[in-house]
């Protein structure tokens, strides 16, 4: 079938939308919101307002700035879920790098048996020459002049690696043991682990390319534990796993154990109630608050 939908100017937009049920009190403002964030990307936030996913009519009495609120608030929690992630990507690039050094001395990341697929750990080593080629950070510049060796050592290397190569590093670990050592600093399993890491990656990017996070289905998910940590293992909801319910329990488990004097879970469920968001679209059991990581 050829695509044959007409373009329509913003006034069209906003008319359209008037007819299928939408009130629109200010018109003037919605026109704004219309010509500066698009209309199929708000599409995405009117969606569970819609009678059915089959029907283009609104619900009664749903007003434009319902949208727009559900809107905003997706926006904040992005920005939000954002300074988690960069708390937690710092601590374990400290940690990982930190072991390596120890154990396998300042240059680890060049040792190809350590890893257990030589030829991506041959690709992930040119990643990184690209990323050192085009970083000006004075210390990275400092170590690539004085010396020798085809990277700098890793505790300065790993302060510009993405998130991305991080968790992908730290996957290729041939020995358990040392995907482990790094695990167990936040009582996990490397294997929990390591797939939250892959998980946070893909979470990160949606937050960093603007799409909707709120009621989102992810297709790559985290392996969720079962023994430990007690306290995630007894407030994940395991009906929800596409949602991102599980991915907040996570976060504030992480934060905890970095910064226990964080307040990150308040601001959350602050900007929740500010916004009157239903939290069962994001996965949230409907006893969510009588469990002792909400607490």
């Amino acid at each position: 079938m050829k695509f044959n939908k007409p373009h329509l100017t913003i006034e069209q937009q906003l008319a359209l939308l008037e007819k299928r049920g939408l009130i629109v009190s200010d018109r003037e403002r919605a026109k704004y919101y219309l010509g500066h964030l698009n209309y199929y990307r708000l599409s995405g936030y009117w969606y569970p307002f819609k009678q059915s996913p089959t029907i283009n009519e609104f619900r009664p009495n749903t007003f434009f700035e319902d949208v727009l609120n559900l809107y905003i608030f997706d926006r904040q929690l992005r920005l939000l879920i954002l300074d988690a992630i960069e708390q937690i990507e710092v601590s374990v690039r400290a940690k990982w790098a930190y072991y390596l050094c120890e154990k396998h001395g300042a240059h680890a990341h060049l040792n190809s048996n350590l890893f257990s697929n030589y030829k991506k750990h041959q690709n992930a080593i040119a990643s990184l020459k690209k990323s050192v080629s085009k970083s000006h950070e004075s210390f990275i510049l400092h170590l690539t002049n004085t010396y020798e060796e085809t990277l700098p050592p890793l505790w300065a290397l790993v302060e510009i690696m993405t998130f991305g190569q991080l968790s992908y590093w730290f996957e290729m670990l041939k020995f358990r043991s040392d995907r482990n050592v790094v695990a167990r600093e936040y009582d996990m399993d490397e294997k929990n682990f390591g797939s939250i890491l892959h998980h946070l990656t893909v979470v990160r990017n949606k937050c960093a390319h603007h799409n909707r996070l709120w009621n989102c289905e992810f297709t790559i998910i985290p392996k969720l534990p079962n023994k430990r940590p007690a306290i995630v293992v007894k407030s994940l909801n395991p009906n929800q796993r596409r949602k991102i319910y599980n991915t907040l329990v996570i976060l504030i488990y992480l934060l905890y154990l970095i910064n226990p004097s964080n307040n990150w879970k308040n601001e959350f469920l602050a900007l929740t109630n500010k916004h009157r968001i239903d939290l069962s679209q994001m996965g949230f059991p409907s006893d969510f608050e009588s469990l002792t990581i909400w607490h």
